[in-house]
C-alpha cells in the first residue's frame, strides 16, 4: 500500500494487476487501483477534480483530468471517508501513477491534497538489479 497525507488528508492506494484483463502478447497490461480518501482533519471537504500522471516502462507519460473520481464529487466530514476503485492499461509490464485531488473547503478555498505514487508491476516485468 502507498500512503500520502496533505492538510489531514490521507490517501491510500494499493494496486493490483489484472492477470485476467491482460494481454501480455499483445503489449496489453492492465492494472486496478483501490484508493482510500480519509478526512483526518477538523473541516469538511470536497473532492472536485483528479489529475494523474502514467508513466510506462519506457518512460510515455500520460496525463488523465477531470472532474471527480467515478462520477462522483464526494464531501468528507471529519472522520470521513470515500474509497472507490478504477484501472488503467498500460503497453509495458510496469509502470507508475502519481498524482492529485483538487479539493474545496467549506469556505470554497481550492487547495491540491497528493495521490502518493505507486508502482505499477507485473508478473511479466523481468527482474533487474541495478
Amino acid at each position: 500500500m502507498y500512503t500520502a497525507v496533505t492538510r489531514a488528508i490521507r490517501v491510500t492506494v494499493q494496486p493490483v494487476f489484472l492477470e485476467d484483463q491482460s494481454a501480455p502478447t499483445e503489449g496489453r497490461y492492465v492494472w486496478a487501483y483501490h484508493v482510500r480518501i480519509e478526512n483526518e482533519g477538523e473541516e469538511t471537504v470536497r473532492l472536485r477534480t483528479r489529475h494523474w500522471r502514467i508513466t510506462d516502462a519506457m518512460g510515455r507519460m500520460q496525463e488523465v483530468r477531470g472532474p471527480g473520481v467515478v462520477g462522483e464529487q464526494p464531501v468528507l466530514e471529519p472522520g470521513g471517508s470515500f474509497e472507490y476503485t478504477s484501472g488503467t492499461p498500460l503497453g509495458t509490464p510496469s509502470g507508475i501513477m502519481v498524482g492529485s485531488y483538487g479539493m474545496e473547503d467549506a469556505d470554497g478555498e481550492a487547495f491540491d491534497i497528493a495521490i502518493p505514487a505507486f508502482s505499477l508491476d507485473s508478473p511479466h516485468q523481468p527482474m533487474r538489479l541495478n
